[in-house]
């Protein structure tokens, strides 16, 4: 497995090492310490660190939908090593993914999907990143995917199997989907460093960004935890959290379609969206566990607010080998 990693890596670091450069040396002037990712630092902790392996499911059926809804199901699989000392963690992994978005009642037939109801479309990738932080709450993270866009993803097959399995309707508008196309996402995000007004309390900013042909977005964030905290991720922990994500949106091919295509684009995603987050994390050192709701805003321009809100659950599971 180690080989497999290393081989997956080491030609996407290359690749990545020029488009990080700038988040390292921002970075680098808060903290005078990070200078920007190389193989030799990657291979140093994959031998040195500890692995572990996350599994991430969000869906709306959690909730006991039936429709489904835009957003209606992502399922990551990611191994990372991490390196820690007392005051700083660094950490290099790959992840893998399937996320689904589909209309608003996936029971509907093809002729019956409004002209402003969101499109089917399927997006199936993986990628790497790097992650950075200290005790401070100081961080920057960096990551590429690359992966396909439309039928290629599998979208229709996967969830009409699972909708098989969980004995619900099957799903009747993904002959509608968008075109196929190669995707590729850089994605970057950084923090300052964490407030802490309160005893068992700490506030933590940050800043993200994305660009590529799926997705291209900016945004700030604000996270608020409550509870035993950790200083440095993957420590034991158990708190509660409330995060809230304000963005601003330049392309979203799951709801205009692949950028370089010909595909009919009779929906047009908003320029600002966000969401709002409320959930519990436990950490030990082998196994770990997070559990939160996000209501995610209408990111359609077509549709009203009140229909095109959704919530979603995302289920988290930890395991450090």
């Amino acid at each position: 497995m180690m080989t497999l990693t290393k081989n997956f890596i080491k030609p996407l670091l290359i690749l990545t090492t020029v488009a990080s450069s700038g988040l390292a040396n921002a970075d680098e002037a808060l903290s005078g310490s990070v200078s920007g990712p190389s193989w030799q630092q990657a291979q140093s902790v994959m031998e040195r660190g500890r692995a572990i392996w996350m599994i991430e499911l969000e869906n709306d059926s959690f909730l006991l939908n039936k429709d489904d809804k835009f957003y209606t199901a992502g399922d990551h699989l990611q191994k990372t090593y991490v390196l820690q000392t007392d005051l700083h963690s660094e950490e290099y992994g790959w992840h893998i993914a399937q996320d689904l978005y589909t209309a608003s009642d996936v029971k509907l037939l093809p002729s019956q999907l409004a002209p402003n109801d969101h499109p089917y479309a399927g997006w199936l990738y993986g990628g790497i990143f790097n992650n950075n932080a200290d005790v401070t709450g100081k961080s920057w993270r960096w990551g590429i995917d690359l992966g396909c866009f439309g039928q290629c993803a599998g979208g229709a097959r996967t969830q009409a199997q699972l909708h098989r399995l969980i004995n619900q309707p099957l799903p009747q508008g993904w002959s509608t989907q968008y075109h196929n196309e190669l995707g590729l996402v850089l994605s970057g995000e950084m923090s300052p460093g964490r407030l802490l007004p309160f005893p068992d309390v700490d506030i933590t900013p940050k800043v993200h960004a994305r660009f590529g042909n799926i997705f291209t977005d900016a945004g700030a964030e604000l996270v608020v935890r409550y509870g035993n905290l950790n200083n440095l991720p993957y420590q034991p922990a158990s708190y509660g959290f409330l995060r809230g994500d304000v963005k601003l949106v330049g392309y979203n091919a799951t709801i205009e379609g692949a950028y370089f295509s010909n595909d009919t684009h009779t929906v047009t995603a908003k320029r600002t969206g966000g969401e709002v987050e409320l959930g519990y994390l436990w950490q030990a050192n082998k196994f770990g566990a997070s559990a939160s709701i996000f209501r995610r805003a209408n990111e359609i321009k077509q549709m009203s607010n009140g229909v095109g809100n959704q919530n979603i659950v995302r289920l988290q599971f930890f395991y450090a080998m």
